[in-house]
């Protein structure tokens, strides 16, 4: 028995050993990053189906701060923002592209990179305005 577990152990440690190949996943990484070039401010809110209050009120904030401060760069284009369902299977290159695992809040302009996720969650709900502010400040930072 004894025998036969460890010739299970072995065969899947073999398995990962060989399925994990470092130039596919430099591959990937330099092609995500150069999707993520765009002369826009692309804003992304990753979610599921079932969704709590936290959730709604990450999306609600950032939409609100958005029409609120950006009226202009929404309209023109210059600012998208684009909330993304993660349970539809149209989503997976979108979550692909910006490197999202699970529910995030994610800027992307000219190949930067801000997650906003800690901060959404922290504040949506118990300090709107604190997140209004973090926006704020990483959306200038970007434009």
């Amino acid at each position: 028995m004894k025998r036969i577990a460890f010739v299970l152990l072995l065969g899947a440690l073999m398995h990962v050993m060989i399925s994990c190949d470092p130039k596919t996943k430099a591959t990937e990484t330099n092609q995500n990053v150069a999707s993520l070039v765009s002369d826009n401010v692309e804003i992304y809110y990753f979610h599921y189906t079932r969704r709590c209050i936290t959730c709604n009120a990450v999306e609600e904030v950032t939409k609100s701060t958005l029409n609120e401060l950006y009226p202009a760069q929404m309209e023109s284009g210059k600012i998208i923002f684009e909330s993304v369902n993660l349970d539809d299977e149209a989503s997976k290159a979108v979550a692909g592209k910006c490197q999202a695992e699970g529910q995030a809040l994610i800027l992307l302009h000219n190949g930067e990179r801000v997650d906003l996720t800690d901060k959404g969650f922290m504040y949506a709900k118990s300090t709107p305005e604190k997140l209004k502010e973090e926006l704020k400040t990483a959306i200038d930072a970007l434009l």
